[in-house]
């Protein structure tokens, strides 16, 4: 119950705020002290706990709801604007953001009257620091992060402060994974957590702060809990498998991404959306999973999906997704030769990784039907393609696989450490591998084509720790270890891959190296 009293005369010019026990069914708990109408608790609450969870639009559909039955209700209009901030895609709509706010006002001291309390004022100057200020978004992210730290280290009761202060540090990483930043981050969200078990935002930046193969076994008691925290929303069911995909747990995987499709799907029909509102992220996640554990034949159900809603949707999002669940299928069962490698996608708007990846399924597909011409020009047009992150390392495989070829394996190697070395120089990712095929696996399977087990076993193990559990690569430590004579590796590495196949397709469970 929200409650505002009139205790003194005084008190008749400033509101007596309480906190107001945010139990949405499905989405989790917290207390966010504010001074709108008793009405639009249950709205505004609601868009808290959605923010938390990154469900934006819908988010701002709430928010939106708040400040409808309360016009004046100052921090509806700042929680709708902050849902056009998302701090860990690095992506904001600037321009919509600030929309919203004038709508309270036109201008800073205007917003600032229409909040009664000065912690108000302070979440206030905070939007305005992140989409006012002079500055880039980087500047901006910045001074937000400044913002918040100093609202929570003065608001120390206030949790979602603190859980909003580690969102905003997590947002500086605006050149990858940066541990300083994520731990310190884990730091307070833990803090949060261990005071309210149900808090979304808590469990979720500790997922995102550990979600690397280093630090994910931090994360497993937050991964564990937060898709029973906020079952009600289809990224916190998914969440967790950021933890479990660094620790190689595809039972889990699959799992949670079943369940964060089919939620998204469930939303899709009962707003009555067009096919984007499905998690195009989740089915990616679903298909790698089910690769990883042999099961191809439901992985290729989850590809011819995405090809059926690409051809309703046409979007960016979904022709970006139908190329990575594309490109993971082919690596993970290397039908190079099939009509999948044959993908056309209209490129508009494709970001230029997206593009680098329907240029390696080109250059792959080339080569597997002999024609090493294509594939030369491949080679080219990825080394002219700029700003892809991965479009270097990706065209040094295909340069590898020509030079092989030729017969000249020891270039191919020479080059693959070469593109493995800076692979490892780059930021830790988290989820499928980026590049889809790893480096260091395509460099100890060719360690393997020159019958060097000890150095493929190197290669095998550093793909294996920086993407825990993949199958192909424990495949290449069997066979590695076999070629070495290391009964030990070869038996533990077959252990794993069985364990991986529980579920495999026959045929699939057919390529299952068994011990000697």
């Amino acid at each position: 119950m929200f409650y505002r009293y009139s205790i003194t005369l005084l008190s008749l010019l400033c509101f007596v705020v309480f906190p107001v026990k945010a139990q949405v069914t499905g989405l989790g708990s917290t207390a966010f002290e504010n001074s709108g109408a008793e009405e639009a608790q249950d709205a505004f609450s609601r868009g808290v706990l959605l923010l938390h969870s990154f469900e934006y639009e819908d988010a701002r559909e709430a928010f939106s709801e708040a400040r409808r039955i309360d016009p004046d209700f100052a921090m509806a209009y700042w929680g709708e604007a902050m849902a056009y901030n998302h701090p860990i895609w690095m992506q904001q709509n600037t321009e919509k953001a600030r929309g919203v706010l004038r709508e309270l006002a036109p201008d800073l001291q205007g917003r600032l009257a229409k909040a009664p309390t000065t912690r108000e004022k302070d979440y206030l100057r905070a939007a305005e620091a992140l989409y006012f200020s002079e500055g880039d978004k980087r500047t901006r992210d910045f001074a937000l992060e400044e913002h918040m730290a100093a609202l929570s280290a003065r608001y120390p009761d206030d949790l979602d402060a603190a859980a909003f202060h580690a969102l905003s540090i997590l947002g500086l990483a605006h050149h990858g994974r940066d541990f300083v930043l994520y731990m310190r981050a884990a730091a307070i969200a833990e803090e949060v957590f261990a005071k309210n078990p149900q808090h979304p935002g808590a469990a979720h930046y500790l997922i995102h702060s550990y979600d690397d193969p280093i630090h994910a076994p931090l994360g497993l008691r937050a991964a564990r809990t937060y898709a029973n925290i906020a079952p009600e929303a289809a990224h916190a069911l998914h969440m967790p498998s950021h933890i479990f995909t660094a620790m190689g747990m595809w039972p889990e995987v699959a799992s949670a991404n079943e369940a964060s499709f089919a939620a998204s799907d469930a939303r899709m029909r009962r707003k009555g959306l067009g096919v984007n509102a499905r998690s195009f992220h989740a089915r990616h996640w679903l298909a790698y999973a089910y690769l990883q554990q042999g099961r191809h034949a439901e992985a290729e159900e989850l590809l011819k999906d995405m090809i059926s809603d690409a051809e309703e949707s046409s979007s960016t999002m979904a022709r970006r997704h139908l190329v990575s669940i594309t490109l993971s299928y082919l690596v993970e069962t290397e039908q190079w030769d099939s009509d999948y490698a044959q993908i056309e996608v209209d490129t508009e708007g494709l970001g230029p990784n997206s593009i680098a990846d329907i240029l390696f399924i080109r250059g792959n597909a080339a080569l597997a039907s002999g024609d090493e011409e294509g594939a030369r020009k491949v080679v080219s047009d990825l080394m002219h393609l700029e700003d892809a992150e991965i479009g270097e390392l990706l065209q040094h495989q295909l340069k590898a696989d020509l030079l092989a070829l030729e017969g000249n394996l020891d270039g191919a190697i020479d080059l693959l450490k070469t593109a493995a070395d800076i692979e490892a120089a780059r930021p830790m990712e988290f989820g499928p591998p980026k590049p889809a095929k790893p480096t260091y696996e395509r460099l100890g399977e060719y360690y393997l084509k020159a019958e060097k087990g000890a150095d493929a076993m190197k290669a095998f193990e550093i793909s294996l720790a920086r993407a825990p559990g993949r199958s192909l690569s424990l495949m290449g430590t069997v066979a590695a270890a076999k070629m070495k004579g290391d009964q030990n590796a070869h038996k533990e590495a077959t252990v794993r891959l069985e364990k991986n196949w529980e579920r495999a397709d026959s045929n699939v469970v057919k390529s299952l190296p068994i011990p000697d």
